[in-house]
């Protein structure tokens, strides 16, 4: 007033708390996205010109410079008095709170400002107050925030109400100085299952403030939870002693305490606060060469695993090299494997063999070997649920190991595995080996064989499928490479056969079914198959992890052209075009439009790309979707349409 000779506007100043309408057109989607959502204005941004308003449906905090006050409304009125930490996550790390003004005359002004309003009956409120570098409180000034009570702010605060100046000290009682603050009421935090926390240490408690002029309460310091988080599924480790230090479990991983200077509650003061991606423990990088997973402990252990494996199964037999003898040479080929929701299997490792330094007629022959069609699969799981069959998966481990070869081969020795006493020999051959082109074929004839001999038959419309009948007795076996889904009908006979197997043949009953890295689960009497994790890694493959999806995975045009600018990288194309043949597995509505990319795979042109993209911004916008097996009493006629 002084400088510009006029009084300071406060119409912008709106009252805390109240509901609002921020214009939203700026941020939509699309078009017919709403304008405005109904949100509660929660004060002033420190960054920009505009208002703090917060989606409750969203817990999304949306600033913006054209917002529609309804100042009669409160949101927040409706809810609990004792609410719950969950209910203010949208606070957690909001350090930079700053209160709003109860109405369009008030505004927070310091202690002793001539504006400053006097002391009324208005009910007073509880500011942050912080605090020295020794612990102690420093004086706080009385607040002029709106109206609202210390506990809405989390159920483990004590309400510390505000005093004005001259009025007197809140029920509470002082901390006097030197004396502990334990005595102070406070809620226990609530511990996760799966945790482990440490005993908190005591905090000191500072003097008191003695300032005549400012009599706002001193809050009892801020104890840190001081936890230790162990991986998910673990169990917790004992609470070591208070005192000394004591190292922390293998695969735990420490997390810092949660020291502040504010009274704001957050979930990680409560104890809510569950071990974030970024702080389990990151996982081992795939290595280029051998040399640096040899220096790895996670990579040299799964190489390890892998070269004990070859002579346990006597793979090869070292020998001198004869002379004018084809090599094959190898390399190790490092890969995490991971389970249908992302998360790490375990790291592995296999010594494979280049199928490309081999010759015909000299090192293989035949080299086809029959795949399990997705029609069969679907097939056999469906009369599994009609009949009410257990079924069940089994994994041969090292399974092209186990087939027979009817070449000679002769292979170098695995690089960094090699013989000390006889650097200079090289590998024959006894078993098949992964890389080798007759490996599928090899490994299929010697499971082929040993379940005939059992009294399977071959199926005439898919080999992959053997049926075994015996009187009631009826068993479906279904091998993809290394993967067998087996359903019998009885729970005694699936176990005789899975022990038959493993007598034969080194593998692990993997219980309930999870095939080829899908996700399945029981849904009512049926199953539900997703991929969901594999259309993610096809659209970040693509580059198309923040597309905007689209309603159907066919254009308009009946067929794809076979004219225009060729593409770029053919290669690519390809890649995803055989990717998303794949994923028909599990999702059919996108089988057409597959079909009629696939076609053009020889000579690949934009407008295929275009198509291509097309199904993949449709995947974006339906990757909830799966296949849903049903019992046949059960079962609907399913079709697909890009109809309007």
């Amino acid at each position: 007033m002084a400088l510009y000779g006029s009084p300071p506007s406060y119409s912008h100043l709106r009252v805390f708390g109240c509901l609002c309408y921020p214009n939203m057109t700026a941020t939509a989607k699309h078009k017919l996205a709403p304008r405005s959502l109904p949100c509660v204005f929660l004060g002033y941004s420190a960054h920009h010109k505009g208002f703090r308003c917060l989606d409750t449906s969203s817990n999304h905090v949306i600033i913006s410079r054209h917002v529609v006050f309804d100042e009669s409304t409160f949101p927040f009125s409706e809810l609990s008095p004792h609410p719950t930490p969950q209910a203010y996550d949208f606070l957690e790390d909001s350090t930079d709170f700053v209160p709003a003004p109860i109405g369009p005359s008030q505004t927070p002004l310091s202690a002793g400002s001539p504006m400053a309003p006097p002391a009324g009956p208005s009910p007073p409120v509880s500011v942050p107050v912080p605090t020295s570098a020794t612990g102690a409180p420093s004086p706080a000034l009385p607040c002029a925030a709106p109206a609202l009570p210390c506990a809405a702010l989390g159920a483990s605060s004590p309400a510390l109400p505000c005093a004005a100046p001259g009025a007197s000290s809140p029920a509470l009682p002082r901390a006097a100085p030197g004396a502990s603050t334990s005595a102070l009421p406070r809620t226990a935090p609530t511990v996760p299952p799966g945790f482990a926390p440490r005993s908190p240490a005591a905090a000191p408690a500072g003097p008191a403030d003695s300032s005549p002029r400012r009599m706002v309460q001193p809050l009892p310091p801020v104890q840190p939870f001081d936890r230790v988080y162990t991986r998910r599924g673990a169990p917790a480790p004992p609470p070591p002693p208070s005192t000394g230090a004591q190292p922390l479990p293998k695969g735990t991983v420490p997390v810092l305490p949660v020291v502040n200077q504010h009274r704001m509650v957050i979930r990680a003061k409560l104890g809510f606060r569950q071990p974030a991606l970024f702080t389990a423990a990151p996982l081992s990088p795939v290595p280029k060469t051998f040399r640096s997973a040899l220096a790895d402990p996670n990579w040299r252990a799964a190489m390890e695993e892998e070269h004990d494996a070859l002579l346990k199964n006597h793979t090869w037999d070292l020998v001198p090299r004869p002379p004018r003898t084809n090599l094959v040479t190898g390399k190790w080929i490092f890969k995490h494997k991971l389970e249908a929701d992302g998360s790490l299997e375990r790291y592995k490792a296999r010594w494979v063999l280049r199928g490309f330094t081999q010759r015909p007629g000299v090192d293989f022959d035949e080299t086809f070997s029959p795949v399990v069609k997705p029609a069969t699969v679907r097939t056999v799981l469906s009369l599994a649920l009609s009949r009410r069959w257990p079924i069940h998966q089994l994994d041969v481990k090292n399974a092209f190991l186990h087939g027979t070869l009817s070449e000679t081969v002769y292979c170098a020795q695995p690089a960094g595995f090699e013989d000390t006493a006889h650097p200079d020999y090289v590998c024959r051959l006894n078993r098949s080996l992964y890389g080798l082109k007759q490996a599928p074929r090899a490994w299929y004839s010697r499971f082929a064989a040993y379940l005939l001999s059992l009294g399977f038959v071959e199926a005439k419309s898919d080999t992959s499928l053997f049926v075994y009948r015996r009187g009631t007795d009826t068993i479906y076996l279904l091998l993809y490479v290394d993967d067998i889904v087996l359903t019998a009908s009885s729970s005694a006979l699936l176990q005789q056969t899975i022990q038959a197997l493993q007598q034969e043949f080194s593998m692990k009953d993997l219980g309930e079914l999870h095939f080829l890295g899908m996700h399945v689960r029981r849904h009512g009497t049926g199953l539900l198959l997703s991929q969901r994790q594999y259309m993610l890694d096809i659209l970040e493959r693509a580059g198309m992890t923040e597309c905007k999806p689209c309603s159907t995975p066919v254009d308009t045009n009946p067929k794809l052209a076979a004219d225009g600018p060729p593409v770029q990288d053919a290669s690519e194309f390809r890649s995803l075009a055989g990717a998303l043949q794949y994923l028909t597995f599990t999702r059919p509505d996108i089988a057409y439009a597959v079909q009629q990319v696939c076609l053009h795979m020889h000579d690949p042109r934009e407008p295929h790309l275009a198509a291509l993209k097309h199904i993949l911004r449709y995947i974006r916008g339906t990757l909830h979707l799966g296949l849903l097996l049903r019992p046949s009493s059960q079962s609907e006629l399913t079709v697909y349409s890009d109809a309007d």
